[in-house]
């Protein structure tokens, strides 16, 4: 049985833990690593469900690269051999022509015994695994990608506030994005409840942070922005109920609920959001956590749409760039709500 999960998480009876990337190979400019930035040479496979995974999705749509790596979605529901592509006809990716993403890991590494993870960039003419180091990705999309970026592109990791932003995204990824996965996997009460406190003492932090500025890092999006909102889109789904992380949804607190909003009416965030595949994924997956399987009705999305008035803070979404266009016809997702 292969284990599968979004950014290389293991989970069960044992303490959760999220694993390093196993293939922590880079796509580079300079192909140091062996895999050189090509147009259309790789596939980004992604969940809609995850939100390391959706991380990639959002980089790549802001950046524009859609036409320089082609983009494929597997189930949100896994069975005994991981991620499947089951939404596409004949259950066969129409490019790699793999049913699994394991058959591509096995082509990297055969016999390779971990976990089969999304986000995860194949090399489309040998059918392998390139990496699936879901922290360096996106920054590798940001900054080694640059030729093939749209016109207009924003600047996601911008040189002179990379310290910065990267103490941000420690501490989100320490306490916001792992903190609920800690919560929500715990089997003893107080290790529950130690990462129930870390992920509510961030989320007031950053609350007071975004009070004052309409950004994480400067007065533009950056990969930090990118990085917490992921988390927090799913909050009230899945992690207020799924998770066990219910002192207080996000709609119960003003800045965070308006700050997740802002993001996601701007595009090339909102436009990559599937709460089916969320909600289905979490509460079908999770039967440990939720064993009958029922998804919830819930929650009300149509909030997500009204205004947040975060633009009283100022700042420039895309800095000196301009907003993506509109998705593919064949990458649209509907609206929440």
């Amino acid at each position: 049985m292969r284990r599968s999960g979004d950014g290389n998480t293991e989970y069960g009876r044992k303490k959760f833990r999220r694993s390093p990337a196993h293939f922590r190979d880079r796509i580079t400019a300079d192909g140091r690593d062996g895999w050189p930035v090509e147009p259309g040479r790789y596939r980004l496979v992604v969940s809609l469900a995850c939100p390391w995974a959706s991380r990639a999705l959002i980089s790549r749509r802001l950046l524009g690269l859609e036409k320089a790596i082609s983009l494929a979605v597997v189930d949100p529901i896994q069975d005994d051999r991981s991620w499947r592509f089951t939404l596409d006809p004949d259950g066969r990716d129409p490019v790699l022509g793999i049913r699994y993403l394991s058959e591509a890991y096995d082509k990297r590494e055969t016999g390779y015994p971990g976990g089969v993870s999304v986000p995860a960039i194949v090399d489309v003419p040998s059918g392998k695994l390139a990496t699936n180091d879901y922290l360096q990705i996106t920054l590798d999309f940001a900054t080694e990608w640059t030729a093939l970026h749209r016109p207009g592109a924003p600047d996601l990791y911008p040189e002179p506030l990379r310290d910065e932003i990267d103490e941000v995204m420690d501490a989100v990824f320490r306490d916001v994005n792992n903190g609920v996965y800690r919560a929500g996997f715990a089997t003893e009460q107080d290790e529950y409840e130690k990462a129930y406190a870390d992920v509510f003492r961030r989320l007031d932090w950053l609350s007071e942070r975004l009070a004052r500025q309409r950004y994480l890092v400067g007065d533009t999006i950056t990969e930090a922005d990118i990085r917490l909102f992921t988390t927090l889109v799913r909050f009230d789904a899945v992690y207020h109920g799924h998770f066990k992380c219910n002192r207080n949804k996000l709609t119960e607190d003003p800045v965070l609920w308006a700050y997740a909003r802002d993001l996601y009416q701007t595009p090339g965030f909102g436009d990559t959001v599937n709460f089916d595949h969320i909600k289905r994924h979490y509460y079908e997956v999770h039967t440990g956590i939720n064993p009958t399987g029922i998804v919830p009705a819930g929650p009300d999305l149509s909030g997500w749409r009204t205004p947040h008035h975060r633009e009283e803070l100022g700042g420039r979404p895309f800095g000196d760039g301009t907003p993506p266009p509109p998705p593919p016809a064949d990458e649209e997702i509907a609206a929440a709500g």
